[in-house]
């Protein structure tokens, strides 16, 4: 059985249509070349409708039959800074630590987990696995490690001590392309099959789920579907994140700076890719397929059909939605690949124009002129304000430690970064006349 629900009011028109048709919903698939596909997928047994008190999530995974609990939240929801340490300047995760003091559950990830955990420890109902789906390096080592920092923090020795024995979090990296919902999918969804499904979801036809084995109660057998179980996801995760993600972004921050609204506009922008292209075949693979530790993957190939996949336009994906959460992004995403060619003394031109992007997007936000509302959960406004407003804009943007860590103020990142602004300032300064 498969059950699905939300830890916070998100998407509740959706829910309820869900609820109504017990779970199932329209997939359309699109390829690059405009096919469309639909099925009907019927896989969701149950959709648990959300209260504030998660107790329908509670009930669920507390459950014996209950095996796997996974979940995606973005990759700022798990608010660990650069020292994988949790960082409790949030107020929602300060909240989430008191409401779980008080028996209450909370509403960011590692409240709802420790609610429904104590009560399968309370309820004796066995192990289970939880399994990260977010775009976060070692996603399930990492989550793991911000649930039980939250854990040790209740005094609760008992709960620190099931929690270390009865889960366990393998690492995954999931990779399809699925834009937020509108009517429009809907519309089409309806035209092609005769079914009016206001729950109807678009995604690419593309798509890759990786895992590593290592599930402590059991799992399905899904390398019969597709997907690919593995002793180690760490190849297959850097590529996506850093070839995909990363280039996501880049096309996203550009394309927004020159008046694009959608991710298909900006790469088959010939600059645009060529910013994207660059990045990845100069800095990137260098760095990812090594003599002394090969790639598994022909990276090459994998850039091409990033590249054609973003420049698929039935997906319509906006900007908007990819742009978001650049705080946490350029540490992320970008600031690995910085840090692993300055090690090797080796230059950073290509990869300096993504955060030189991103500093021109923030200047641009700092000013009001983002044509759409900017959402970052790891940004506080007020420091990406005083970066925006500083005399050196591109020395504060690169002393930063929430972007940088380690790499704040060294000055090999200034410099490749004012070098790269200069390139990002003539490239909008050519496309915006």
């Amino acid at each position: 059985m498969l059950a699905g629900g939300n830890i916070r009011p998100d998407m509740a028109e959706t829910i309820d249509t869900l609820i109504a048709q017990k779970g199932a919903y329209t997939l359309e698939a699109v390829t690059p070349q405009g096919e469309r596909t639909y099925t009907r997928v019927t896989s969701i047994s149950q959709v648990v409708p959300f209260d504030e008190h998660l107790s329908g999530l509670i009930k669920v995974g507390a459950e014996p039959q209950t095996r796997i609990i996974s979940f995606t939240v973005t990759e700022a929801g798990y608010y660990i800074d650069a020292n994988n340490q949790l960082d409790f300047s949030f107020a929602d995760l300060k909240a989430d630590l008191d409401a779980v003091r008080q028996g209450r559950a909370g509403n960011t990830i590692y409240g709802a987990l420790t609610a429904i955990l104590r009560t399968r420890m309370n309820a004796s109902a066995g192990p289970v696995t939880l399994l990260n789906c977010d775009n976060l390096r070692h996603n399930g080592d990492r989550a793991r490690s911000g649930l039980l920092q939250f854990v040790a923090l209740l005094d609760d020795p008992a709960l620190l001590a099931w929690v270390n024995t009865q889960t366990t979090c393998p690492n995954a990296m999931v990779d399809r392309i699925t834009p937020r919902p509108t009517a429009a999918v809907v519309d089409r969804v309806h035209a092609a099959t005769g079914v009016y499904d206001s729950a109807a979801l678009m995604a690419e036809s593309f798509i890759q789920w990786v895992i590593e084995d290592h599930f402590i109660a059991g799992r399905p057998a899904w390398e019969n579907v597709g997907v690919e179980l593995v002793s180690s996801v760490q190849a297959y995760e850097e590529a996506k994140i850093r070839l995909l993600n990363a280039t996501h972004s880049c096309i996203a921050w550009a394309g927004t700076l020159v008046g694009y609204t959608y991710i298909h506009e900006g790469t088959h922008d010939a600059a645009i890719r060529q910013f994207a292209y660059d990045y990845v075949t100069d800095d990137v693979i260098p760095v990812l397929d090594t003599a002394e530790h090969p790639s598994p993957l022909d990276l090459a190939k994998y850039r091409d059909v990033v590249l054609d996949r973003f420049g698929n336009p039935a997906i319509a994906d906006t900007n908007q939605r990819v742009a978001m959460d650049g705080f946490s992004k350029v540490p992320g995403f970008i600031a690995p690949t910085v840090r692993e060619r300055l090690d090797r003394c080796e230059s950073i031109a290509s990869v300096a124009i993504l955060p030189a992007l991103f500093l021109a997007y923030l200047q641009r936000w700092h000013a009001g002129q983002i044509p759409y509302t900017y959402q970052d959960q790891a940004m506080d406004p007020i420091v990406a304000h005083a970066i925006c407003g500083a005399a050196d804009p591109i020395a504060a943007f690169c002393a930063d430690t929430t972007l940088w860590g380690a790499l704040a103020n060294d000055e090999r990142l200034v410099s490749a970064l004012g070098q790269a602004t200069l390139r990002v300032n003539q490239f909008i300064k050519e496309n915006t006349q």
